[in-house]
């Protein structure tokens, strides 16, 4: 399986990066977010530090970005993605969640 990644951004700032592999799922912050005045984490279950969260399923945190019941139902069939590829879903609606955060796919970021 070939790694995904997604970038983080919190309240505009880039926070950090998701990365789904075979083993399963990464979070790490961005040592410039780290490093930054102010900085605050994405999370309470995922305090503000440089060390790699890591998981075998898709942290709490990012999956309640997800919609739930019958709004999942409608957006995986709209999007055409299995409604149990959480982390295929969150690429594909996390631009716009609800609150500071964004998730945006790796490759839609203009270099």
């Amino acid at each position: 399986m070939a790694s995904k990644k997604a970038l983080i951004y919190y309240d505009g700032a880039k926070a950090g990066v998701l990365q789904k592999n075979a083993a399963g799922y990464v979070f790490e912050y961005d040592r410039a977010y780290v490093a930054a005045p102010g900085a605050k984490p994405i999370s309470l279950a995922m305090p503000l530090n440089k060390v790699r969260f890591e998981s075998e399923n898709l942290f709490p945190f990012f999956e309640g970005l997800l919609p739930e019941g019958w709004l999942l139902n409608i957006t995986s069939r709209a999007l055409k993605i299995d409604k149990d590829d959480k982390f295929e879903l969150l690429l594909h609606i996390g631009k716009d969640t609800i609150g500071a955060i964004s998730i945006i796919p790796k490759e839609d970021i203009k270099r």
